[in-house]
């Protein structure tokens, strides 16, 4: 009975652990086009492991407050993983530890929109959403010189985003293409420019 007992408990660990295992893992995808891409196209791998998570930590809760935390413990610490994990997660994916935004503009076309976000201390994200719940985001960095964004880290992996930019108060607007005389076109059309959604007008004053 002892030995049933055991095996039993041991089945439960092991449940437990890959559910928590899968659900870390599913979190992780976030960082790899998103969570809910991942979803639609692994649906009933991340549905298994959802419902066997959902189950095990039920299953936790129940025995931890009929028969005490010795009983459950494996389970607990592994469930106190994937809780921490999510904390990690919204932290990392908040503004808590990022610097300020100066500026925020988007572009938009038929299937994605393009997010620019820069911060005070010369960082700057492009938070790239598109179908089906695609996201993604890229990292880089900047500086100001004479009216132009220039990137000395683009926040993007091909040439979508070109080295500079125009930034232009007056059109509300970051240009990101030039005419036949290299100068950068300030007519707004179509995937030509970003609109600026939001500004810290003193910042670039400042520059």
């Amino acid at each position: 009975m002892e030995n049933t007992s055991k095996k039993t408990d041991a089945g439960l660990n092991f449940a437990s652990i890959i559910g928590s295992l899968g659900i870390i893992a599913w979190l992780i995808s976030d960082f790899y086009g998103g969570m809910i891409i991942h979803l639609f196209s692994y649906f009933y791998a991340i549905a298994f492991i959802v419902v066997l998570y959902i189950t095990s930590l039920a299953e936790t809760l129940v025995n931890w407050l009929r028969k005490g935390t010795q009983y459950v413990k494996v389970r607990v610490i592994v469930h106190l993983i994937v809780f921490l994990s999510f904390i990690a997660f919204n932290i990392h994916n908040s503004e808590i530890l990022r610097s300020e935004r100066v500026l925020t503009a988007t572009l938009r076309d038929d299937l994605f929109h393009y997010t620019l976000v820069f911060r005070k201390n010369g960082k700057v994200e492009t938070h790239e959403n598109g179908f089906l719940g695609y996201s993604q985001v890229h990292f880089g960095k900047y500086r100001l010189e004479e009216g132009l964004i220039i990137f000395d880290e683009k926040p993007y992996d091909n040439d979508f985003i070109p080295d500079s930019v125009l930034l232009d108060l007056e059109e509300n607007a970051i240009f990101i293409t030039k005419d036949s005389c290299n100068k950068f076109s300030r007519e707004k059309v179509w995937l030509n420019h970003f609109e600026i959604d939001s500004i810290d007008a003193t910042f670039f004053n400042r520059q």
